[in-house]
């Protein structure tokens, strides 16, 4: 497929908090087929709901996206875009299971008279596109890559929970294998965003702007947790110092705390992976990366001197997801947080609202407690997710807290809140 994507069918595989989003905005303008191999994915959202909270039940039911976790289902198409995972393992070493796996179903549906387009937008390290991906492309289907088919590559940009960069607003970043293939792949952006879309010079630079795009954040990240380690040796609080120093013009404002999710918490490793396959040491992007996963021992380690706890102090923990008013769980660094105050002999109870009980058992075996009886008490009260539904209504976990405790708020949400008397408040 070349140069106009008018009248074109799109089939998007994945459908989690990137493709569904995706695939519905398609769905106004191109036939648009969205794939998922969980069936009970599918059978959700065509009853309407969404369980990433990204797509309103009205929205989805209005959409023309036909859904379907069977393969075989999907008619031939002209383009296909891998919205697939790309975790890493338990060494932080890329995982590609995922989008290979992916990549193998795409490579059953491509039909050499289509000459289809794959695009991928899961995040990789340079090269794994063309040197990987189209390789394995062509040896599943039998057919030749750039001929037969051909590649793309557009960097996912969602931010789960976030109303305003979606992906119909957001400057799209695009590449393709030939320039034909770029014409095509922009035309087709171009009709599900106002933000326009840049040509990037290659696909290689188009995964490499991704990677760095999170790289660089969590860097910064790294950068304010660690100077809020040391401040804490002085007793000064690290947010009354930002305060102060953004005040300057060109004062980065980034804060500090628990740095997870499936981008910033993962794709630096990606970067560092490929950097030490060609022979090069990435000691900023680790160093980073380090810091940034030591954050939640170390504030275990600051709210339990902080009171002075000891084996058996009671702590309820707010928040499990991986930032506020989201259910996404992945690589929740609140669950590290929660297992160090465990093995500091905390008897630790979890609750978020927005979570799925089911989920936080999977991912982290953790069993989550629904919203505690006035008649519960707690030696400390931790707010670690400040989503709204828990800052909104805080006066009913604030009255969990034994006189003389206190509460842990490593977001500084709780700054104009009026506490009970004899109740203390910890930030970083």
């Amino acid at each position: 497929m070349t140069g106009s994507t008018q009248d074109k069918r799109i089939v998007v595989v994945g459908l989690g908090y990137v493709g569904l989003p995706l695939a519905v905005a398609l769905a106004k303008s191109f036939e648009t087929w969205g794939l998922d191999v969980d069936a009970g994915r599918i059978a959700e959202l065509e009853r309407g709901h969404d369980r990433t909270g990204e797509i309103e039940a009205d929205r989805l039911g209005a959409s023309l996206l036909r859904l379907t976790a069977d393969p075989a289902a999907c008619p031939e198409a002209d383009v296909y875009i891998v919205t697939v995972p790309t975790p890493v393992d338990a060494d932080n070493k890329p995982d590609l299971s995922i989008v290979m796996a992916a990549t193998r179903t795409v490579a059953g549906m491509l039909k050499k008279e289509r000459r289809a387009i794959v695009v991928y937008e899961s995040t990789v390290y340079p090269g794994v596109t063309e040197d990987l991906c189209g390789p394995e492309l062509e040896r599943v289907s039998e057919l030749k890559c750039g001929e037969d088919f051909f590649l793309a590559y557009s960097p996912e940009r969602i931010n789960p929970g976030d109303r305003e960069h979606t992906v119909e607003r957001i400057t799209k970043v695009v590449s393709g294998q030939t320039p034909e293939v770029l014409d095509a792949v922009a035309g087709l952006y171009g009709r599900v965003t106002s933000g326009g879309v840049f040509r990037a010079a290659s696909i290689k630079a188009a995964e490499a702007a991704k990677v760095i795009e999170n790289a660089q954040r969590d860097i910064n990240i790294a950068f304010v947790n660690e100077i809020t380690t040391i401040f804490q040796e002085m007793n000064l609080s690290v947010w009354d110092v930002l305060a102060a120093a953004g005040t300057k013009w060109n004062f980065l404002k980034f804060e500090p705390g628990l740095v997870g999710g499936h981008c910033i918490g993962v794709d630096p490793y990606y970067l560092a992976h490929r950097a030490s396959e060609l022979g090069r040491d990435p000691r900023v992007i680790l160093a980073g990366r380090g810091t940034n996963d030591d954050m939640a021992a170390w504030c275990a380690g600051a709210i339990h001197e902080w009171k002075g706890a000891k084996k058996g102090t009671r702590t309820l923990v707010l928040g499990l997801a991986f930032k506020p008013d989201v259910p996404d769980l992945r690589n929740s660094k609140v669950a590290d947080l929660i297992a160090a105050l465990r093995d500091l002999g905390h008897e630790v109870d979890v609750h978020d609202p927005l979570v799925s009980p089911v989920e936080a058992r999977h991912e982290y075996g953790i069993n989550l407690a629904p919203a505690p009886a006035g008649d519960t008490r707690y030696d400390l009260v931790v707010l670690a997710v400040p989503h709204r539904a828990i800052v909104n209504d805080f006066a009913r976990f604030a009255a969990l807290v034994e006189p003389g405790r206190g509460i842990a708020d490593l977001k500084n949400a709780l700054a104009d809140t009026t506490l009970p008397g004899g109740v203390d408040r910890w930030t970083m």
